[in-house]
């Protein structure tokens, strides 16, 4: 693990108490209060629509010096997006494995932001620092999110992903929990928001949901998302029968 700890460094009579987006956000006025301890090398963020999951993953991403439209580390996408207001207030308390990474300079800072609506501009336009062996826009779109898995994720850094399983088929999101196993074992961590029950199945991850309540860490077994699948594939049409107008 690199990350203990994140936080935000707000000047006095600014956080959570603040009126207007994002301090409205449940989880964002939990994060100006208390910050988010990091208790695993993989950590995912659940929640519904709306609940503030993927305002932190691009948050933290930002922070750590990753590029918020995704990519890698010093490498800027989107040259003239600004910073948003949390990341550019977001803080680390760093592992003494990750000190170096965290606290030197942002050339030693090692990672990527995987995000599903720009994933395949981000990685064609790092495929010459990436060093891939494809062209990820001569692929289909989950094709290039298991070749970057593959050749991009495999040293110590951050990897933030926001909703990865948006292009991968069952078989996919299964080499991809494989992957993040990888990656914990070498060193590296993992922040990813998610709505698969199978991702967060990883043994050994942490699971924090996200919602009206704030953040909390939970149990796989305890996820509504795990509850509503297991009824779903029991009985489809216990659920269908309230949505489709033939029901």
């Amino acid at each position: 693990m690199l990350i203990e700890r994140a936080y935000l460094d707000l000047p006095t009579g600014t956080g959570a108490a603040e009126d207007g987006w994002p301090w409205t956000v449940p989880c964002v006025r939990q994060l100006a209060a208390e910050g988010l301890p990091f208790r695993a090398p993989v950590t995912f963020l659940v929640g519904e629509n709306g609940s503030g999951k993927s305002t932190l993953a691009e948050a933290l991403a930002e922070g750590f010096g990753l590029d918020s439209y995704g990519g890698s580390a010093g490498y800027k996408y989107a040259s003239s997006r600004e910073a948003s207001l949390l990341g550019s207030r977001l803080r680390f308390d760093p592992t003494r494995e990750g000190r170096r990474m965290v606290r030197g300079p942002r050339t030693r800072r090692r990672g990527f932001f995987l995000r599903a609506e720009t994933a395949l501009e981000a990685l064609n336009g790092e495929r010459n620092t990436l060093r891939l062996s494809q062209a990820p826009d001569e692929m289909s779109h989950g094709e290039s999110f298991l070749l970057a898995f593959r050749e991009r994720f495999a040293e110590r850094g951050l990897y933030v992903m926001d909703e990865p399983e948006a292009a991968l088929s069952f078989s996919s999101c299964l080499e991809l929990v494989g992957l993040m196993d990888e990656l914990a074992r070498i060193g590296a961590q993992v922040v990813c928001a998610t709505h698969s029950p199978l991702l967060t199945a990883l043994p050994g991850a942490e699971i924090v949901e996200v919602g009206e309540h704030g953040m909390r860490s939970v149990e796989w077994a305890e996820l509504g998302l795990v509850d509503h699948w297991r009824r779903y594939l029991s009985d489809p049409r216990a659920y269908l029968r309230h949505v489709l107008a033939s029901g």
